[in-house]
């Protein structure tokens, strides 16, 4: 039987998502999943004790607030959250995201609330 390979296009999985701050599994990589998520407006503070994580911007513009600084990520660029630092991601317009972060990293981190989704959900 011959294995099957298929490539992941970010556009078509990001049409099955309808709600924003949703991140969707599309891959995994070893323990790593990649993750897109349409997200709009304000996140609440939180931080990732255990992990790194990383923000992809595909389309629109994010802003990342920091306790001491924020960072503008538009579409084609990345930046790695550090472990244990609080952030909160905002946009003002809709932003397409590509996430990637160890699997079972909750997306609030321990802040919990009622932003927080539901993990290990595959498009």
């Amino acid at each position: 039987m011959e294995k099957q390979y298929q490539s992941v296009n970010f556009a078509d999985k990001l049409s099955k998502i309808t709600a924003f701050w949703q991140p969707r599994v599309i891959a995994e990589m070893n323990d790593y999943q990649f993750k897109i998520v349409r997200i709009e407006g304000d996140f609440i503070w939180h931080d990732h004790p255990e992990t790194d994580e990383t923000f992809i911007v595909l389309n629109g513009q994010l802003r990342i607030d920091f306790r001491d600084g924020t960072v503008s990520i538009g579409p084609g660029e990345m930046l790695v959250v550090p472990k244990g630092v609080e952030h909160k991601p905002y946009a003002e317009h809709e932003v397409h995201l590509l996430l990637i972060e160890p699997r079972g990293v909750l997306n609030t981190g321990h802040t919990g609330g009622d932003r927080t989704a539901q993990n290990d959900v595959w498009i």
